[in-house]
């Protein structure tokens, strides 16, 4: 990774951070994208290397993922993109742009910043995006993609998650042959911040399970850490993976036309795409 830079969205804790940790200890230079400047400060803080960066952005907001993706494309080069950014809701919030929250930022934030930045990514570049076995059950309703009826908290983030793998299938195929490949993956059930400010039952039920059966971000990193690195996949697009090996999603995860009609749908969303 010596040369190389690497954009991180939702870096300044858990498995966002440790996989910008340890990819600087590679080598790398690392670009955080942040909210919190306290956070992304002690982020920095414990990288190796010099010459990081860090962008601060709102990324449930349109107007914030389209400046956000033009500041970055200012970079000199960007050799990983790594799409990490997420939350969970446990009641229904609409954005600025009218859009439910959990789906613009889980889901619009990957789309909107990686359409936009895609001219900037050369032939070995790489994109990977963080998804999740939560996305097992979910499907997505295309006459109700801001889940404007029988908003469930956990529900919802499931269907941001299979639009996130939905994402990951279209964009690979429409990347394919241009040299840069697309991944995404599941780091499995972590013990981060992820979900405690979420509020409600949801929340409860996160804080009660992670001591139980979560594992720690530095384990759920790796999946991170070795797409944005290992040559073990330098030619590998379009599949989803967990500890390092692709996996196989659900059959709704792997429904091209649904991938497309999800495509289509966020390019007239954002008018981006």
């Amino acid at each position: 990774m010596q040369g190389k830079t690497v954009v991180i969205t939702g870096a300044t804790s858990g498995i966002g951070e440790v996989a910008a940790i340890r990819l600087s200890e590679k080598g790398a230079r690392i670009v955080l994208v942040a909210r919190d400047k306290a956070r992304a400060d002690a982020t920095l803080n414990k990288l190796s290397g010099s010459g990081h960066t860090v962008h601060f952005a709102d990324l449930s907001r349109i107007s914030e993922m389209k400046r956000l993706a033009n500041e970055l494309a200012a970079e000199p080069q960007i050799d990983v993109l790594m799409n990490n950014a997420g939350a969970l809701f446990n009641t229904r919030q609409v954005t600025e742009d009218g859009l439910e929250k959990t789906f613009a930022t889980n889901h619009m934030s990957y789309f909107v910043v990686t359409n936009m930045l895609l001219p900037k990514l050369k032939p070995g570049a790489r994109i990977v995006s963080t998804a999740s076995d939560a996305h097992k059950g979910a499907k997505l309703n295309f006459d109700d993609l801001q889940s404007s009826k029988g908003y469930s908290g956990f529900a919802v983030y499931g269907k941001s998650k299979l639009a996130n793998i939905l994402f990951n299938r279209e964009l690979a195929r429409r990347i394919d042959g241009t040299g840069v490949t697309a991944n995404c993956l599941h780091p499995g059930f972590v013990a981060t911040r992820f979900g405690d400010q979420s509020g409600g039952i949801v929340s409860t039920a996160i804080r009660v399970a992670k001591p139980i059966g979560a594992i720690s971000p530095e384990k759920g990193a790796q999946t991170m850490i070795y797409l944005a690195s290992s040559p073990d996949v330098a030619n590998v697009s379009g599949k989803y993976f967990y500890k390092c090996e692709v996996a196989t999603p659900t059959k709704e995860a792997q429904d091209d036309a649904a991938a497309r009609r999800l495509w289509e749908e966020s390019a007239k969303i954002s008018g981006v795409g």
